[in-house]
């Protein structure tokens, strides 16, 4: 039938050679290894389990609360600049569904600098110190959704010679919006009838720079699960509105939340601290300590720090004109609806002898 060809003994040796030199090379050494992320136990949840952590978070009706406040300005970002505020005092009240007063004080002495709020629709801005001489000292009015990008190029124009300095100073308090914290501290509850929701799952290499670096867990390799939700549009199409971060490492925690604006680029990029307990009542625990919101178009970053947790206060109903600043300090007044349809009337020639203020 088949006759066997016996293995040249040649050949044998000829391997068990090549063998022996490439394991004195190291090429097929055991010795040799190569330092790699750490890869992470994960966790197993469906979807869901993980709406039900989402609607955990937006138990929170209302709040108020001791935090301590770090501003990050990242205006010169292309140039691999970052300028970084000293902690400052800050209290908060937030009631949905989108009200919000934020007051942001000099440790210490505990004066006001800034005093912001929202009440959904307008925010009123009262900036009562800023470093300046009182310069910049103004109570400005403006609404929520509006585009104030022609106010800030503006800005960037009106002094060749010293506007540099002038946005260093100003622009990354000039960016910030009261909203913008509104929807880090007060999530959404999911609608599924409302709303498309698609579970993946997805892992990232990080570094614990807390840890040492010959630490096994200084680089690691981290599973999240990702939960898009998708805004159903009236032409049968879907927008991305929200993309939830789930870290599936030593049980399921909501880690990170993505906001994307209409033109579905992200918004507000949330991250979300080690959980604890908030308030003393203990119905509302596993809630984060630590929120930092990172704003990529405005420019800036805030990281928001509990105080004291079990100082908050949780579940009060607060009126109306709590989140209707008012310019009880006289500041000169700046609306910026006004100002930024003049600049347009200004470019486009519309604009009447005597209209502009001056």
């Amino acid at each position: 039938m088949f006759s066997r060809t016996p293995f040249p003994r040649s050949y044998s040796i000829l391997i068990a050679s090549l063998v022996v030199f490439l394991s004195g090379c190291g090429a097929l050494s055991p010795k040799t290894q190569n330092k790699s992320a750490t890869l992470l136990k994960t966790e197993d949840a469906s979807q869901p389990n993980l709406l039900a952590i989402v609607d955990r978070f937006a138990r929170v009706d209302s709040m108020r609360a001791k935090m301590d406040l770090k501003v990050e300005d990242n205006s010169y970002a292309e140039r691999g600049i970052a300028e970084k505020y000293k902690t400052a005092d800050g209290e908060v009240v937030v009631q949905r569904p989108a009200n919000i007063l934020l007051k942001i004080q000099v440790p210490i002495i505990k004066m006001d600098v800034i005093q912001m709020s929202s009440n959904g629709e307008e925010f009123r801005v009262a900036i009562l110190e800023d470093g300046a001489g009182g310069k910049y000292r103004k109570f400005v009015v403006g609404t929520n959704d509006a585009d104030y990008s022609i106010l800030q190029e503006e800005v960037k124009n009106a002094d060749p010679n010293g506007g540099e300095q002038l946005m260093q100073n100003v622009n990354a308090f000039a960016n910030m919006r009261p909203q913008h914290f509104t929807e880090a501290l007060l999530v959404r509850a999911s609608d599924p009838a409302k709303f498309v929701y698609l579970q993946s799952t997805i892992s990232q290499e990080e570094y614990d720079f807390k840890k040492k670096k010959n630490s096994p867990l200084y680089w690691v390799l981290r599973g999240y699960y990702l939960l898009d939700e998708f805004r159903k549009n009236d032409d049968g199409s879907l927008s991305i509105s929200r993309r939830f971060w789930f870290d599936r490492v030593g049980g399921i925690r909501l880690a990170r939340l993505q906001i994307f604006d209409d033109k579905m680029e992200i918004a507000s990029d949330i991250i979300y601290g080690l959980e604890g307990n908030l308030g003393e009542t203990g119905e509302y625990n596993n809630l984060p300590l630590e929120i930092v919101v990172t704003r990529p178009k405005d420019k800036y970053k805030m990281k928001l720090t509990y105080q004291a947790p079990a100082t908050v206060s949780l579940g009060k109903t607060y009126k109306p004109e709590v989140f209707l600043l008012q310019n009880e300090k006289n500041l000169p007044e700046l609306d910026l609806d006004k100002k930024a349809q003049e600049l347009r009337n200004r470019i486009t020639g519309n604009q009447k002898p005597g209209d502009q203020k001056k």
